[in-house]
């Protein structure tokens, strides 16, 4: 299991927790709604640290997904609309429920966007 943990470090004394997830291992997560900057930290299970990035900052226009990717113990981060290859991916919305990214599709110009998302539990 692993724990990500995305914050808002701009915000209040210490930052802005956005999202905190349990999910299955996985080195890519896209976030919804990300803003203009990231701290993250990726645990294995709630202790030990993986990987870890900041600050993240975006680099060009602001769009609706954040892909963050950790490769040698850093997350790097990637702003961007997600593509065919993208699809099957988790999403991390605010508040910290994941989904998988079942569709996407976005007008070339960014003026409008459509996807789907599956919320699964088992406990």
């Amino acid at each position: 299991m692993h724990t990500w943990e995305v914050w808002y470090p701009n915000a209040a004394a210490t930052g802005l927790l956005i999202a905190r997830a349990r999910i299955d291992p996985t080195m890519v997560l896209w976030v919804h709604a990300a803003p203009e900057r990231l701290a993250v930290t990726v645990r294995e299970g709630d202790d030990h640290v993986i990987a870890h990035g900041e600050p993240l900052e975006r680099v060009g226009p602001q769009l609706p997904m954040t892909r963050l990717a950790v490769r040698d113990g850093i997350v790097t981060r990637e702003d961007r609309w997600p593509t065919a290859a993208d699809v099957g991916e988790l999403v991390l919305l605010p508040g910290g429920e994941a989904g998988r990214l079942l569709s996407w599709w976005n007008a070339p110009d960014g003026r409008e966007w459509r996807w789907s998302l599956e919320l699964y539990n088992h406990r």
